[in-house]
């Protein structure tokens, strides 16, 4: 695939599909802003995925707060600032109907990403999973709205119950199937960590799988996870985090101390705009 600007939808779509049907694992790491998608394409990544936390919060908001026109916004520039593919993170593409779904299917291939992810959370504290059923219906909207589209988009159907606290693999692991009977090209287990659990989802789903790192605490690597069969590899808010990090440390060091030795450790802002404009 070349890095030409003017690659079509199409093929971005194509390559997309054909990066999880490849030996081994890839990593699809997580831009927030213009800035940071053109830095990881100039580094050799070979497909962008959007974090709604990272954006969220770059955007002062918490995640989940952030409207479907601000994401679409958002997606089309991401989207437009390289030759890269990009999936989108919709959340649980806002709103509970099916309808809604699939509309919001429609506009992110409208913004230009080549997929997109959908998750089985309501964002509602006291009720924070949708019904079995609803949510393979869900599913099933997507995917239909998914194939009616001019290109093949890849979508990923999320299972969230590890994230709020449920580590259950069997129910995690009847969701995915159910999703993947449902249409869904890739699956994922928000918050699975463990390696015996992850090797066990990898082999009850006949698809490729998505597994999160970046996650304090956890050791896992790309080989590792390429040995138990995970095909994706994403790090969801952790390079915003990585990033606010920095800064916050620089910041106390700069009140603290009075002190400025974190730019000693920063790369120059001429090797940063070569990379980013």
């Amino acid at each position: 695939m070349s890095d030409s600007p003017n690659r079509t939808l199409n093929e971005k779509a194509k390559f997309f599909q054909a990066l999880h049907a490849q030996a081994g694992a890839f990593i699809i790491p997580n831009p927030w802003d213009i800035a940071t998608a053109r830095m990881l394409a100039q580094l050799g990544f070979q497909a962008l995925a959007t974090t709604s936390a990272g954006y969220a919060f770059s955007r002062g908001q918490r995640d989940n707060t952030i409207s479907r026109a601000e994401m679409m916004t958002h997606l089309a520039e991401i989207a437009a600032a390289t030759p890269l593919p990009v999936s989108a993170d919709l959340g649980n593409c806002f709103g509970d109907d099916p309808a809604t779904v699939a509309e919001t299917i429609r506009l992110a291939a409208d913004a230009g990403v080549v997929g997109c992810s959908i998750e089985d959370s309501t964002n509602r504290p006291g009720d924070p999973l949708y019904d079995f059923d609803f949510a393979v219906e869900r599913v099933r909207a997507a995917v239909a709205a998914a194939r009616a589209l001019p290109f093949p988009f890849t979508l990923t159907a999320r299972a969230e119950n590890y994230f709020i606290g449920r580590a259950d693999l069997s129910y995690t692991i009847r969701r995915l199937e159910a999703f993947r009977a449902a249409g869904a090209d890739v699956v994922y287990a928000h918050g699975m960590k463990n390696r015996d659990d992850i090797a066990a989802l990898v082999q009850a789903v006949a698809c490729p799988v998505n597994v999160m790192l970046g996650v304090k605490g956890v050791a896992l690597n790309l080989q590792d996870l390429a040995r138990l069969g995970v095909k994706r590899v994403s790090v969801g808010p952790a390079l915003f985090t990585a990033a606010m990090s920095a800064v916050y440390r620089a910041s106390r060091e700069m009140q603290t101390h009075g002190t400025f030795t974190f730019a000693d450790e920063s790369e120059s802002l001429g090797e940063l705009a070569r990379i980013m404009l």
